[in-house]
């Protein structure tokens, strides 16, 4: 592999000027789980999943730490205040957590992939975020 390659990843950008909280849906072999939080610092990356993706599809719900924006979609997983890992995505607050509402990315099965979190967060979660295959 050649110094300037690009790993394979799933990594999310925080464009904005804010701290913000990002948590990850996805089917696993024994089934849906979600992850997070990922504390993402203003203008900075971080990478959710390391290596070739393995689901095409991935769901991700954000939040503005400071300004209590959020991202996100028409997917309902579940959540946590504190760190989680969470298997299954149903009776979220029968089973002590909060429902979340995340949006889905279509990775085309693609071995990576970059969200851009972006200022003004669209109520509706759809202009705020994009997806983009990595170069």
């Amino acid at each position: 592999m050649t110094a300037g390659a690009a790993h394979a990843d799933f990594r999310v950008c925080n464009a904005t000027q804010n701290l913000v909280g990002v948590g990850i849906g996805y089917r696993a072999k024994a089934g849906w789980v979600t992850e997070g939080w990922w504390h993402i610092e203003a203008s900075t990356c971080k990478t959710l999943i390391e290596g070739p993706l393995s689901s095409r599809f991935y769901y991700l719900y954000a939040e503005d730490a400071e300004r209590g924006g959020r991202w996100d979609g028409p997917i309902n997983m579940c959540v946590a205040e504190k760190e989680f890992k969470i298997a299954g995505v149903t009776d979220c607050v029968a089973r002590g957590f909060q429902r979340a509402g995340f949006k889905e990315y279509d990775t085309g099965e693609q071995a990576s992939w970059m969200v851009q979190l972006t200022d003004e967060p669209a109520t509706d979660g759809t202009a705020a975020v994009t997806g983009t295959n990595s170069p």
